[in-house]
């Protein structure tokens, strides 16, 4: 089977963020890109993640040309390739649902460093991209526009779109963008939040490139 452990770690991640609930029954989506072949794995259309099978994830070229798989790629199928093709690094993207990330982005706002953990996205704030149908060029365009060097965007009206350098580090970044966004909701429940400068949070993404044991990948600060 074509791109099988890539294959396998779709399934396996698709399982933990609708255990984490980062979405719901079967939203949201994961990716993995192996740049060698030039090919990504993607996530079936409309199939639960407890009943996704590895044969059942599509292999598809960045021009979304299925190479490998019987089933249908998920409809956000752009939004995954856009995001390889304009970050060389990205290896992984994962799209969740999640509550306060969506919370944020029904309100058409940006969720804002009021937690130094932020700077993971590479941003001292993650944008939100106004309102595009799902599935659609468009949305996904305008994902990485809004993006920027940031590697977190909202959606607007939607949800939330991350990429890594690898699918722990895009599930991570993905739970710390969730995290950082329930904080925000929580502060604006109480008063008016503390953001961080640009100035604290270019020292923090500092910080985080000499994080943790050497040639080990980090998993928290």
């Amino acid at each position: 089977m074509l791109m099988q452990e890539e294959r396998e770690l779709v399934v396996e991640y698709g399982k933990k963020m609708s255990a984490d609930r980062l979405s719901t029954g079967t939203s949201g989506n994961i990716s993995i890109y192996n740049p060698e072949k030039g090919l990504m794995a993607i996530s079936p259309s409309g199939i639960d993640y407890f009943k996704t099978l590895p044969e059942d994830v599509v292999i598809t070229d960045l021009d979304a040309n299925i190479v490998d798989g019987a089933r249908k790629p998920s409809s956000e199928w752009a939004l995954h390739t856009l995001f390889y093709k304009n970050k060389p690094d990205a290896r992984s993207v994962v799209h969740t649902h999640s509550m306060y990330c969506t919370t944020f982005a029904v309100l058409g706002q940006p969720v804002q460093a009021v937690h130094y953990v932020i700077g993971d996205a590479n941003t001292a704030a993650v944008p939100c991209t106004p309102y595009y149908p799902f599935g659609s060029i468009e949305l996904a365009e305008a994902a990485v526009r809004t993006a920027g060097d940031s590697n977190a965007v909202i959606l607007g009206n939607h949800g939330l779109v991350v990429c890594g350098k690898d699918i722990a580090g895009a599930y991570g970044l993905a739970k710390n963008m969730e995290y950082i966004a329930e904080l925000q909701y929580r502060a604006m429940c109480i008063g008016k939040p503390n953001v961080l400068s640009d100035e604290a949070m270019a020292d923090v993404m500092e910080r985080f490139k000499s994080y943790g044991q050497p040639g080990s990948k980090k998993t928290g600060y």
